[in-house]
């Protein structure tokens, strides 16, 4: 009886032992992270499912605390905020960091380039993006997680914008960066302005128009409520939304956190794809139902974007950093067969 009881004993502390063990490698990660979006948008609906999924996946060991419409700071300082702590985790897109090395430019949105997400985002994990683009990110004490590319964005506008001919003077918000010097060059006036000023820059008169984002999220927007023109396809802009954390944030994760994360975004990137395949087709028919006009650009206009925008890639890329992902992505373009260097 005496051996049973022992045994018993044994076996109970062993239980209680692998218990505590198991409660003290339970490792957590609370995080707080910021997007431009919308919650109602498109985008930021895909941006709440990505929070579930890895919250889940991680059977709650990871805990997202999200905010939506840069509701702690402006679109603009969300990198700035995460790498020095106000937040952890930055879900805009990289083009807003121009001011800080143009580089970013060449990982937020390279413009007259790729032509679906799908060639873009082989570039990222197949083209030796990720590792040219990580070096630019470590430099500012952030990771690069992932990107999600929804697609050519559609302008929206009040005036007509059926071509190159209807540019001349058209003032639009444009996003920091490369663009304005493209537009510029083919005669249009950008404004830039944080991304939730559009609307009412547009009520007001500032802007005649407005580079925001995809068909279906300027729908969410209500932009198509003020402007009743836009162009679709879109083709100017094609930016790579990115998930960017602080670097010792990121470190500090243990590894199967940081897996989590990555392989969720990589989800992300397809489910955006896809979703915006099938949203911006049915929010062209819904807007031309309403009034909308949708011009598609002849070919002779897409090529002279794709000219001017090209030229504008070597002008832009004035860092060591810049010229170096200029000249991946010209190599991979290249082997795609979408330009000849």
């Amino acid at each position: 009886m005496k051996i049973l009881t022992r045994t018993a004993c044994a076996v109970g502390a062993a239980a209680l032992l692998s218990a505590t063990a198991m409660t003290a490698s339970a490792q957590s990660t609370q995080l707080r992270i910021q997007t431009h979006y919308a919650p109602e948008t498109v985008s930021g609906k895909l941006a709440a499912e990505y929070v579930d999924n890895v919250q889940t996946m991680s059977n709650g060991e990871i805990s997202i605390e999200m905010f939506y419409s840069s509701s702690v700071v402006k679109s603009v300082e969300t990198f700035d905020a995460a790498a020095t702590g106000i937040l952890d985790c930055d879900m805009t897109g990289g083009a807003y960091q121009t001011g800080k090395n143009p580089a970013f430019q060449f990982v937020g949105d390279i413009m007259g380039g790729y032509s679906t997400p799908y060639q873009q985002l082989s570039w990222l994990y197949y083209g030796g993006g990720l590792d040219a683009a990580q070096e630019l990110y470590n430099k500012y004490d952030m990771q690069l997680v992932g990107w999600w590319v929804y697609g050519q964005e559609s302008l929206a506008s009040t005036k007509p914008i059926a071509g190159i001919a209807d540019l001349k003077d058209w003032k639009f918000r444009s996003p920091p960066g490369m663009e304005t010097k493209i537009f510029e060059k083919l005669g249009a006036k950008p404004i830039v302005m944080d991304f939730t000023e559009i609307f009412t820059a547009l009520e007001t008169g500032i802007i005649d128009g407005a580079d925001a984002s995809g068909l279906a999220n300027n729908v969410g927007l209500g932009l198509y409520d003020l402007g009743k023109f836009t162009n679709y396809p879109g083709f100017h802009s094609m930016p790579s939304d990115h998930l960017a954390c602080n670097k010792a944030k990121w470190d500090a994760m243990p590894e199967h956190h940081r897996r989590i994360m990555s392989v969720a975004m990589e989800s992300l990137a397809l489910r955006t794809a896809l979703t915006f395949e099938k949203k911006n087709a049915e929010a062209a028919a819904q807007l031309r139902e309403q009034g909308v006009t949708l011009s598609e650009w002849s070919p002779e206009d897409l090529q002279a974007f794709r000219n001017a925008a090209q030229s504008t890639w070597p002008e832009f890329a004035t860092t060591p950093e810049a010229q170096a992902l200029v000249e991946a992505h010209l190599s991979y373009l290249d082997q795609l067969g979408l330009v000849s260097k």
